[in-house]
């Protein structure tokens, strides 16, 4: 059998995976790079205790990003802020940090509470001669909401995002999902198909089946999760609300029913089918059922995912002897060689952007994440580790979340575009893989 043959098989029957509330992230490499930032209790203006600290959500969020390094709160001149009115900018003269986020909560109704947060300059303040004429001069956002108790760690995502973009230029994506499938074999049925917030928290489960489940992948809206299911004994892909928790069986012809992928518009499927002879590309219309064959090859043809302007697939084929990316336009059927380097390439997507193709890539028997700038071909290998797999770009396309073997078990990592942050989503129990990460929400 051939290489790609063998990957494949694997990719089928290999699913393993554990439960538990929450994935914790751990961070392990990269904090030394990042930009320190003081993010300072949010002051609570209440008589009972508040539901939860927002300051903790903004602190873990902007920490993870691998950009951002909160100081320490021991170390902040005022912990009591709450509002840029109480600002003493000489207070912060010695702080290293370039910016600094406040804020304060207070009742205001039957389970609603008023949450207002403000981002300082903290370098353009630090810079002023004699004081700023008034605080706009280095108040780079203020904003002021009604929340009830439960979204008060919802809200704090809302703020993270709000100073990454601030401060980088780049849309925040702390209020996304991720996907996975988790594994425990002491279960009656062990595969569960889960969505929980990027950070592991508010885990659900859409699917238990005793039979393998495996590749869950986003609609564009976020709504719908496209996954295959072995629960009636054969392999079949499956479209479902995550909401309604309805679906619909969308193909289950005899053999490889795999490797869904939604169109940018949500309305077709890319998918691996084997109803013909060999594994191919395919395009199926959800609603219609529809069919077009999109790779007719004697090699195995499989993985594809979309660019983002929706003209084009990016696919796995051993074609060329070994397992490497191609591209095929969807209107030609033009097909084009992208990956050269290293034994093997597979499972590639394009960031949003479309200024980055990564990758699963093999080189000397170690599987490990690659990133290829698709404008200069350069490749790059981001992780170090020896059974990486499963890759998904975070929709701002600044991080990648990816299946990997931590002492001995199947966990979820991350890793930065830039190779430089890397974080481990360890888990208690069982093992998890196949992540998907989310769309902006």
């Amino acid at each position: 059998m051939k290489a790609l043959g063998k990957w494949l098989i694997l990719g089928l029957m290999f699913c393993t995976v554990p439960a538990k509330a929450a994935l914790d992230i751990v961070i392990t490499e990269g904090v030394d790079a990042a930009r320190p930032i003081a993010v300072v209790p949010f002051v609570w203006q209440g008589n009972t205790p508040m539901p939860q600290q927002i300051s903790d959500v903004v602190m873990s969020d902007l920490a993870r990003s691998g950009t951002f390094k909160p100081i320490d709160e021991l170390g902040l001149p005022q912990r009591n802020l709450g509002a840029v009115a109480n600002f003493n900018v000489k207070a912060w003269s010695g702080v290293a940090a370039e910016a600094v986020v406040m804020g304060t909560v207070k009742p205001y109704g039957p389970d609603q509470y008023l949450v207002n947060f403000e981002l300082v300059d903290l370098v353009k303040a630090q810079m002023q001669s004699g004081g700023p004429s008034s605080v706009s001069d280095y108040l780079l956002d203020s904003r002021e909401t009604v929340i009830s108790a439960a979204q008060f760690r919802q809200y704090g995502h809302r703020i993270s995002d709000i100073v990454y973009e601030k401060l980088t230029g780049i849309r925040g994506a702390f209020l996304t999902r991720i996907a996975y499938v988790v594994v425990d074999h002491k279960d009656k049925s062990p595969y569960k198909l889960m969505i929980a917030d990027y950070d592991g928290y508010n885990e659900q489960m859409l699917l238990r089946s005793p039979e393998p489940l495996m590749s869950p992948a986003w609609s564009p809206d976020g709504r719908r999760l496209a996954y295959v299911s072995f629960e009636n004994k054969k392999a079949e892909v499956f479209v479902q609300d995550i909401y309604t928790q309805s679906r619909t069986k969308v193909t289950s012809f005899s053999g490889i029913n795999g490797a869904p992928s939604f169109s940018p518009d949500g309305k077709k499927l890319a998918l691996t089918l084997s109803k013909d002879g060999q594994p191919d590309v395919y395009v199926v219309d959800i609603a219609t059922k529809a069919l077009k064959r999109v790779t007719n090859h004697y090699a195995i043809d499989t993985e594809a995912s979309w660019t983002p302007d929706g003209k084009s697939l990016i696919f796995t084929s051993e074609r060329g002897g070994r397992p490497q990316l191609y591209e095929v336009t969807l209107a030609s059927g033009k097909v084009t060689r992208l990956t050269f380097e290293g034994e093997w390439n597979l499972g590639g997507s394009i960031s949003a952007d479309g200024r980055s193709l990564v990758f699963v890539n093999r080189t000397n028997g170690k599987f490990n994440i690659a990133r290829m700038d698709l404008e200069t071909r350069f490749m790059q290998v981001l992780t170090s580790t020896r059974l990486d797999e499963s890759p998904s770009i975070a929709p701002n396309g600044t991080m990648v979340i990816y299946g990997t073997t931590y002492q001995g078990k199947q966990v979820l990592a991350a890793v930065s575009m830039d190779g430089r942050f890397k974080a481990r989503l360890p888990v208690g129990q069982g093992e998890v893989k196949s992540p998907a990460w989310s769309p902006f929400l």
